[in-house]
């Protein structure tokens, strides 16, 4: 459906976009554990200043919900109402000069990595072992391997609900464990990410490190949503899960994954409801047996189905 189709819809009434639009649009086949209800209305910006107009002129009522790559999501099996913004092609650059990389918020982690790694920028190796967008990254200050993005990123822009502009400098994002401070309601749409000189055969050696890590010690390729719980204070997610004894604790199609324990995976036919259902109950037990309290690092979006459906 094109967005002069939606404008028709009173109920919708949203301003003309040069983006892609579609209304009832499927979303699970797209994320990682590929559950998942429909987006009411999906929308792809064209470009920064696409997604600026229509944020300025959409209906103050209307919900706007991010998604990035689908990584470190999990929606529930009633969809996601109002608009899912998804930063496309318009947002996927990864441009280096010097030891610097300019990267939008829509690229792939792995892909400012590799262009990093080919422009002989090192510290950004770590950025290879992080499923997800860059976007996502710096919301929730992702990191793996040594490394996180608040350490690398030097400034940021974001566009604010009323679609304002604004560039952030490091001390604005005011990154903390697994989080940032600028609020819920922006939308980063890239960043600039600083390295140091280095040697591209070494940088190419430390990614397959990582490459060869991750494919050890995690369900890669499995339908997963990467780490499900944040560490404790001074404990490790995975540990606590593994003393509650959950490893491999199973939910219709929802499983702890046996190899490693923080992650939840759909063996197949696994619902929405199932995976969060899964989760609750290793965050109760890993409560009782141990007393630490887990706090979900999967986002969670949307509704759970209604009876009888879903939907």
């Amino acid at each position: 459906m094109t967005a002069a189709a939606l404008d028709r819809r009173p109920a919708l009434d949203l301003p003309p976009v040069r983006g892609r639009v579609a209304e009832n649009a499927a979303i699970a086949p797209t994320l990682w554990f590929r559950v998942g209800g429909p987006a009411e209305i999906l929308y792809e910006p064209a470009d920064e200043d696409d997604l600026a107009a229509f944020l300025r002129l959409r209906p103050r009522g209307l919900g706007v919900t991010v998604l990035g790559s689908g990584s470190n999501v999990l929606v529930r099996d009633g969809g996601i109402a109002g608009v899912v913004v998804r930063l496309g092609r318009g947002f996927a650059q990864a441009v280096c000069a010097g030891v610097e990389v300019r990267a939008g918020a829509g690229a792939m982690c792995a892909t400012v990595a590799r262009a990093c790694r080919d422009a002989g920028i090192a510290g950004m190796e770590f950025l290879s072992g992080i499923p997800g967008t860059i976007g996502g990254a710096l919301r929730m200050n992702a990191g793996a391997y040594g490394g996180e993005i608040g350490g690398v990123a030097t400034a940021a822009d974001a566009l604010d609900p009323d679609g304002g502009r604004h560039r952030l400098d490091a001390a604005g994002l005011g990154f903390s464990y697994r989080g940032c401070a600028v609020p819920e309601g922006w939308i980063f749409t890239g960043a600039t990410l600083r390295g140091e000189a280095g040697d591209r055969e070494a940088i190419a050696a430390r990614m397959k490190e990582i490459a060869a890590a991750r494919r050890d010690t995690q369900p890669v390729g499995a339908r997963t949503g990467g780490s499900t719980f944040r560490n404790p204070p001074g404990a490790a997610a995975w540990e606590a899960i593994d003393r509650a004894g959950c490893r491999g604790l199973r939910m219709g199609g929802a499983q702890v994954s046996p190899l490693h324990a923080n992650f939840l995976v759909n063996t197949g036919g696994a619902t929405g409801a199932e995976l969060e259902g899964l989760g609750e109950e290793v965050r109760r037990r890993v409560r009782e047996r141990t007393g630490l309290v887990l706090e979900w690092e999967i986002r969670r979006l949307g509704e759970p189905a209604r009876r009888g459906g879903h939907g």
